[in-house]
C-alpha cells in the first residue's frame, strides 16, 4: 500500500530523465579523463600551469589556482601554456560534451 499523494508508477517525465542521464556525455570518470587533461585539442582544459602542470578551462581559473596554490610567484599570464594552440585537432573522434551515445 502506498501513500495518497504517491504515484504508484513511474512517469514519462521521470523515465525520459533517467534515459537521458544514461545516455548523456557528461565528461566524467575514466571516458571523460582524456577531455578533461586536454589530451585532443577538443579537450575542455585549455591552460596549463608552468609551475605544477595542472590544467584549467580558463585564464581566470588559472589564476585562481596560481593564487591559491602558488602565492610567492608572481602571476604572469604570458607564461601561460595554451594547450589548444600546441596540439592538432583530430578529426576522427567525436568531441567532447556531445550529446547522446550509441545505446539508443
Amino acid at each position: 500500500m502506498t501513500g495518497k499523494a504517491k504515484p504508484k508508477k513511474h512517469t514519462a517525465k521521470e523515465i525520459a530523465a533517467k534515459l537521458d542521464a544514461a545516455t548523456t556525455n557528461r565528461g566524467g570518470g575514466k571516458s571523460g579523463l582524456a577531455d578533461r587533461s586536454a589530451v585532443d585539442k577538443g579537450g575542455h582544459a585549455k591552460y596549463e600551469c608552468p609551475h605544477c602542470k595542472i590544467t584549467a578551462p580558463d585564464v581566470k581559473s588559472m589564476q585562481i589556482h596560481h593564487d591559491a596554490r602558488h602565492p610567492k610567484i608572481p602571476f604572469e599570464e604570458s607564461k601561460i601554456l595554451n594547450l589548444h594552440a600546441t596540439h592538432v585537432p583530430e578529426t576522427s573522434k567525436p568531441r567532447p560534451g556531445v550529446r547522446g551515445s550509441l545505446k539508443k
